[in-house]
């Protein structure tokens, strides 16, 4: 594939991973002219943001579970491996159809933690407990929203979390 091939690819899937509903014309055309050389890409779109639609509107646990029954027979229609999504949905069945109790995920948790694991990779050698969390707070972005932009600030508030914190580890 050519650089400019490969360019235009990059593009296009960054519009693939958008909602429907966001797109201009120019490139829901796009996709769909992708759709036509790669078939099982189409296929793929579709489904997911059937399946997202699902997580968007369902009312409660009772039509969220048929409404997810429904897609996994339109996914095992395809002529696609779907069974190791299916299975892991199958298997984690009532902690997914708990969410449309409540409406809350663990995503935000979920994320705070994938951005602390980074942040703990790039930091290796780091030796002062201080320098971590500055680190962490600074990268995860509370520091602008609780403590304001000075240094003084962040060392304070991390002292604040170290001595809350001292009690749990040894």
């Amino acid at each position: 594939m050519s650089g400019e091939a490969r360019k235009k690819l990059r593009s296009q899937m960054h519009d693939f991973r958008r909602r429907p509903e966001d797109l201009n014309p120019e490139q829901v055309q796009a996709l769909e002219d992708l759709f036509e050389k790669v078939p099982s890409l189409g296929t793929i779109y579709h489904l997911r943001w059937e399946a997202t639609k699902i997580f968007d509107s369902a009312p409660n646990r009772a039509e969220a579970s048929r409404l997810l029954e429904d897609w996994i027979v339109q996914a095992r229609e395809t002529e696609m491996d779907w069974e190791p999504f299916i299975t892991m949905l199958k298997n984690n069945w009532e902690g997914i159809l708990a969410y449309f109790e409540e409406r809350k995920s663990s995503g935000p948790v979920e994320g705070l933690n994938t951005k602390i694991r980074v942040v703990l990779r790039r930091s290796y050698g780091i030796q002062s407990l201080t320098t971590l969390w500055t680190r962490i707070l600074l990268d995860v972005n509370w520091a602008a929203k609780k403590l304001g932009p000075t240094v003084a600030e962040i060392r304070g508030f991390v002292n604040q979390i170290q001595k809350y914190f001292s009690e749990c580890y040894t």
